[in-house]
């Protein structure tokens, strides 16, 4: 009789766990599949670019490499921020576009700038996993405009995409090939 308890209390468990898996909406599985991809590309092409290059620009008044990823974690804690999540205090994050300099120019230590970066994945995926339906309908204020959250965090994984080749243009120009090119190349 213990044996079947415990049957039932796994199953009532599991067929609970598949019913709040199902009600995540689909967007919100799909952004948190946006940023596993982004994640990745990003911190490989961080990864990839020596120390060396972290403070190299393009030309005078656009993003060096440092800042570029940088901005991608500021960008990140927009999105959570937003969407009605929270930032740790001890991240140093402000929600304030006057700062954003301050941000992006903190540092160009290229382990540090992947730590934060990294961090700022963490916490945008547990945010935005929590999501619901209603939350995804409702009005944000964002960049002077009004939109439903669902369309704002669409614009977000937009502009984490944006920077990505920003960073592969970076890349290319400072003779690095990104990781996955290379896998692509020598098959």
């Amino acid at each position: 009789m213990v044996g079947l308890k415990k049957v039932l209390f796994v199953s009532v468990f599991l067929l609970l766990s598949a019913i709040s898996f199902a009600e995540q909406p689909v967007i919100v599985q799909e952004f948190l599949g946006q940023v596993d991809f982004m994640r990745g590309r990003v911190t490989q092409l961080a990864d990839a670019m020596p120390q060396s290059t972290y403070e190299w620009r393009p030309m005078d008044g656009v993003r060096s490499v440092s800042e570029v990823y940088l901005h991608v974690a500021f960008g990140n804690y927009i999105c959570v921020t937003v969407s009605g999540g929270t930032v740790p205090e001890e991240v140093g994050f402000v929600m304030d576009f006057r700062k954003e300099n301050n941000w992006d120019t903190q540092t160009t230590n290229k382990a540090m700038i992947m730590e934060k970066m990294n961090k700022s994945f963490d916490i945008l995926k547990e945010r935005i996993a929590a999501l619901t339906e209603e939350d995804l309908n409702r009005e944000v204020e964002a960049f002077g405009m009004k939109m439903s959250l669902r369309n704002f965090i669409i614009s977000m994984i937009a502009h984490c995409h944006e920077h990505l080749g920003q960073s592969i243009a970076y890349a290319r120009m400072n003779g690095v090939t990104p990781p996955w090119s290379k896998k692509d190349s020598e098959g």
